[in-house]
């Protein structure tokens, strides 16, 4: 991919190519961002949650999963394949999902030690508040508003408080999943 380069000389606008600038550029702009995000904390969240959708793929029904149900293709493997994950798959998403997301967010935000905290206190209440609303579910839907429906994802937002099933172990789980997540913040925080 080439750069072209627009400059004014004297009466007429030229136009130049430049291959080179297209590397340095590529070059100056991973030295500037490298500093501020940590790719490896963003890349161990996407791959945590890459394989968090095994769970859905292979465990749970289309019907009960909406990225699965409402794909175009039928990517689901429920009769394909065996249940691998057994009963751990049932509260297994709940640790992935807080997991993943604070290690995305810590990597894009690439924070020390008060800022990785405040970042795992809020997915982990995030998540709380999730569960805790499939639970006392009728207070949740009478604040979800209609013109949700015709947008995709939140469409599935009342389904997800009616449908879902709060579990003490999904708790726990997010509770294991937050301490994980912090504790591998940690360990692959970079200096600045």
């Amino acid at each position: 991919m080439n750069i072209i380069l627009m400059y004014e000389s004297g009466l007429t606008n030229e136009c130049k190519t430049l291959p080179f600038l297209n590397r340095r550029l590529m070059r100056n702009l991973l030295k500037k961002f490298g500093g501020i995000i940590n790719t490896c904390q963003i890349l161990v969240g996407l791959s945590i949650l890459l394989l968090g959708t095994l769970v859905y793929l292979i465990d749970r029904p289309p019907h009960n999963t909406y990225f699965v149900f409402k794909s175009f293709k039928n990517i689901s493997l429920y009769d394909t394949l065996p249940n691998i994950f057994g009963s751990i798959g049932n509260n297994l998403p709940s640790f992935i999902h807080v997991f993943s997301f604070i290690l995305i967010t810590g990597g894009f935000l690439s924070c020390q030690k008060r800022g990785c905290l405040i970042v795992c206190a809020f997915w982990f209440l995030a998540e709380i508040f999730f569960e805790l609303g499939q639970k006392f579910n009728s207070l949740i839907l009478k604040t979800i508003p209609n013109w949700f429906l015709g947008v995709p994802l939140l469409e599935n937002t009342k389904n997800y408080f009616v449908r879902g099933t709060f579990d003490y172990f999904d708790i726990l789980a997010i509770a294991i999943g937050t301490i994980t997540a912090y504790l591998v913040l940690l360990i692959t925080y970079k200096k600045k």
